[in-house]
């Protein structure tokens, strides 16, 4: 059975350079309600005390930056869970909030502020804990707070020049940013008082009338650090148990706050390094030390016991920082990609008989590209999951759920999966925002409702790219009256061409979105005319006497002047007519950014061809979202790019 288990994760992977390829997949993650109503998805659901309205949980998307520097939430961050709380889903959950300051050094910066948030027992965070959890209740929805051991070796190295302190971890563990910078081990009594902190954040949690407590367990964090034999190499004292300091945390959480208080815990199926890179294990001194990780069988074996300990929900995913693609699945990923693992921990589940201390069935939390009505309801008729956690699409849509409820899914803004609002905003030192949607973390000062305009105006607006596109929708909604023009058959701009090969599904979803919000305007409201086909010419612009012309022409390629340069083909070219691939067996792609090496995966996934990307600078793709780059260069090398 062992053997068998492990295997599964090999075929779980097979597919993640080729998935777009299979029609079914990649109908799978279109945004269609062909099984509206969604009955399953909007069934109530008992966890512990609590009953949650329906099966939709927003997944911690990061509270990073948006608390005062005391840790507090402020207005900002109460606004952005308010604004997803009213969208409709049963349960919100916080981005992580750690209980290890003063033990992890990585978790503070000069001058002891912080950009994570805080959970102390004083009238101060209370009061904004207990403002946040009021919004979230009046809005109808339920709210976790994510408690965190803290980073350890993904922490941010540079504590040792700050504060002149290593980072930590469970053993002697490489930092991830600096791998020739060594992670102190934990001494017991330190993790002993982690342990306690856990508890009384969990009390104080409950006490400002939280609803529940969420275990940031996975992606190789401390707490999984602890508890994953790929980073847990102690040979002595009661943590070289691997299982231990885990379930030490859930049996103080439920000492200090009885047994019916709600105890979530996140936790990867397993970290996938091997079924990522393979022989790479045993040869890159980078990942050499993390052989050992926790198999599929312990892990199923480790819930079991943390069930038993008191947790009374799970959520699902695969993967850790050193293959950050997969926690963190980009675009290029195919939908739903860890059902298969939610529905292998409810079979176990099954096959034990596992039940809470309430006595209740365990719920399985899916997460991972389930932003698509009717794959997310399919999952669940299907038993494959119990619950849906949905990141990124509450970021594009915070409605999502009520538009899913309402059959109005044609009128969800869908997630890219560009991710470079959100993820990249964390790593660049900013805070949750979305590609598509200007008004995430801006809630307070961009409202739902546009203010109407004083003064109405007609307005040209040149270019119906996004930004021309999402221009003309608002001043639309203050009252002006629009004009947008686009010498292209449609809206959308340069989406139009990067939106043509397959895996670039979120993006056409996109596309279409925009295509219908724009036609539903033209159709609806007379103040908007859509004229796309048609050159913006000084004699036209003249001839609309606009009080206002906006212009959103965007960029064109830049097309060096060298010797041959009449012999080559652009990739605009090869995307309007792929017929130049015909024939070809070998093609070289000058310029390594996101287009040149997107160009190669099209043409080695879906045309076989032998292909070459060169680029002046030593790095691909600079700029571009870690977990999206290193997504596509994985693939790239797997067709031998």
């Amino acid at each position: 059975m062992e053997k068998y288990r492990e295997a599964l994760l090999d075929d779980w992977l097979s597919d993640t350079g080729s998935w777009f390829l299979d029609p079914e997949k990649e109908a799978s993650g279109r945004m269609t309600q062909l099984l509206y109503p969604y009955k399953t998805m909007f069934s109530p659901l008992q966890v512990n005390s609590i009953t949650l309205k329906n099966r939709l949980i927003m997944a911690p998307m990061g509270n990073i930056s948006l608390t005062e520097e005391t840790g507090r939430p402020d207005r900002a961050m109460i606004a952005y869970y308010e604004e997803r709380a009213k969208g409709g889903a049963g349960l919100i959950t916080s981005g992580l909030v750690p209980v290890s300051f003063g033990i992890d050094p990585s978790l503070t910066e000069p001058g002891g502020l912080t950009y994570f948030p805080k959970m102390l027992g004083s009238r101060t965070h209370f009061a904004g804990w207990r403002d946040l959890a009021h919004v979230i209740h009046g809005a109808g929805a339920h709210f976790f707070i994510q408690l965190s051991a803290g980073l350890g070796r993904v922490g941010n190295p540079q504590c040792l020049i700050n504060q002149h302190k290593f980072p930590v971890s469970s053993s002697f563990n490489p930092n991830y940013y600096l791998p020739g910078l060594p992670c102190l081990r934990l001494a017991g009594r330190k993790l002993r008082k982690i342990v306690r902190n856990f508890g009384q954040a969990a009390a104080d949690a409950k006490t400002a009338t939280i609803d529940g407590v969420y275990l940031h367990g996975h992606e190789g964090y401390l707490l999984e650090q602890m508890t994953n034999t790929a980073f847990n190499r102690r040979k002595m004292g009661r943590y070289g148990d691997w299982q231990c300091f885990g379930l030490d945390v859930v049996r103080e959480i439920r000492k200090r706050t009885g047994p019916d208080y709600p105890i979530m815990y996140r936790i990867d199926l397993s970290l996938a390094l091997r079924a990522t890179y393979g022989e790479r294990m045993d040869k890159v001194k980078s990942l050499r030390k993390f052989k050992n990780e926790r198999s599929l069988e312990q892990t199923l074996d480790y819930m079991k016991n943390l069930v038993k300990a008191g947790v009374d929900l799970f959520d699902i995913d695969l993967g850790c920082y050193d293959n950050w693609w997969l926690p963190h699945p980009p675009a290029t990923m195919k939908p739903g990609l860890f059902l298969e693992a939610a529905s292998l921990a409810k079979e176990y589940f099954d096959q034990e008989e596992l039940v809470s201390n309430q006595g209740l069935p365990v719920p399985i939390a899916a997460v991972g590209k389930l932003g698509y009505p009717d794959l997310a309801e399919k999952a669940l008729a299907d038993g494959l999951c119990d619950l849906v956690m949905l990141g990124r699409p509450l970021l594009a849509d915070p409605q999502w759920p009520n538009k899913a409820y309402a059959g109005r899914v044609m009128d969800i803004r869908p997630c890219i999966g560009c991710q470079q609002a959100c993820i990249n905003e964390f790593v660049e030192g900013g805070h949750p925002m979305c590609a598509v949607n200007p008004r995430t973390s801006f809630e307070l000062t961009l409202p739902a409702e546009p203010a109407a305009a004083t003064q109405k105006k007609r307005i040209a607006l040149v270019g119906a790219g996004p930004a021309g596109f999402e221009c003309a929708m608002t001043a639309l909604a203050r009252g002006h009256e629009v004009h947008l023009f686009d010498h292209q058959p449609g809206v959308g701009g340069m989406v139009r061409l990067a939106s043509i090969p397959s895996f670039k599904l979120d993006l056409r979803n996109y596309l279409e979105w925009m295509e219908r919000t724009a036609a539903k305007a033209q159709r609806d409201n007379p103040l908007f005319r859509l004229r796309t086909g048609t050159e913006a010419t000084l004699q036209v612009l003249t001839e609309g006497h606009y009080d206002v012309i906006v212009c959103a022409t965007g960029s064109r390629e830049i097309i060096p002047s060298v010797e041959g340069i009449d012999l080559a083909v652009t990739a605009r070219q090869l995307l309007l007519d792929p017929a130049l691939f015909a024939g070809k067996q070998k093609i070289l792609v000058a310029g390594g950014g996101s287009v040149g090496c997107e160009i190669a995966y099209l043409a080695a996934a879906e045309y076989g061809l032998d292909v070459t990307v060169i680029d002046l600078l030593p790095y691909f793709m600079k700029g571009i979202c870690t977990a999206n780059r290193a997504h596509l260069i994985h693939e790239l090398e797997k067709y031998g790019v």
